[in-house]
């Protein structure tokens, strides 16, 4: 698909009475990546997309996949022709991509950037309009995932309601510990690497223990679905006392783990604060 014409501006009102249906992405990375498969794949009516330029290659899958996704020529088309604005670009990056960027007022726009507070990205925008932080994450693709926002704002729960659920939360210390939480997922992968390593070591075909802990642990996310027990019942449910289970956990997740496990999680959100 063409990039949009820069010089075949929709109606400003058009734009703003439907701000839901008119979404725009600076910064098409991973989470950009995975907002539009979101919204779009398998998606009967998926919203109207317009596409920040860079990442060209990006861009122009997502374009010629779906063809309610648009390529704009620069970022301030982006910000035209949406109503609702995601900045995904990376922190470091902030300054540069947005330099210069005029958004008005009846703009939303979603700052996805992490440890970017919603103040310092007012500061750089010099903007009135509505900021809402969010962390979405790359499961939202299968709108699977739980994006933490803050403040609430009814079009921008609106959306991860459509991406697998919104948790509005009313201070960004909040939101940050939520953000801390996130930065725990590859220790997860890399335990699970590890189990698969040590298989291996005993003599395990590698792709045979590949498959078997992927599946073991499958089975883990599905029982997580099950809302009506707490975690510390779900451990107990797969534990029998004085069985193998209890003592690989008693042996390697004992108190000094835990209390570790705390501490850095303490340091990094010092950091994100």
């Amino acid at each position: 698909m063409a990039p949009v014409d820069a010089h075949n501006e929709p109606d400003s009102s058009e734009g703003r009475t439907a701000t839901v249906k008119r979404i725009g992405i600076i910064g098409v990375g991973e989470i950009g990546r995975a907002i539009v498969d979101g919204l779009c794949d398998g998606v009967e009516e998926p919203p109207e997309i317009h596409l920040s330029p860079r990442g060209a290659r990006t861009t122009a899958e997502l374009a010629e996949r779906y063809e309610n996704v648009h390529v704009c020529p620069d970022n301030q088309e982006v910000v035209n022709r949406s109503g609702i604005v995601v900045i995904a670009v990376r922190p470091q990056d902030r300054s540069e991509a947005l330099a210069g960027l005029r958004v008005d007022g009846d703009t939303v726009v979603v700052n996805v950037m992490a440890g970017v507070a919603n103040d310092d990205l007012r500061g750089t925008l010099a903007t009135d309009a509505p900021l809402v932080r969010a962390i979405p994450l790359p499961a939202i693709r299968e709108r699977r995932s739980i994006t933490v926002t803050c403040p609430s704002h009814p079009e921008v729960d609106a959306l991860f309601e459509r991406l697998g659920g919104s948790l509005p939360v009313t201070d960004e210390a909040d939101l940050n510990v939520f953000s801390a939480l996130t930065a725990t997922l590859t220790t997860h992968y890399r335990y699970l690497a590890t189990l698969t390593e040590w298989a291996t070591s005993q003599g395990i075909a590698a792709d045979d223990a590949d498959r078997y802990v992927r599946g073991l642990f499958q089975s883990v996310g599905r029982a997580l679905g099950d809302g009506s027990r707490s975690l510390h019942t779900l451990a107990a449910d797969h534990e029998t006392p004085n069985g193998i289970n209890e003592r690989v956990r008693t042996a390697w997740f004992d108190p000094a783990n835990s209390a570790a496990l705390r501490r850095t999680l303490d340091d990094l959100l010092r950091d994100l604060g």
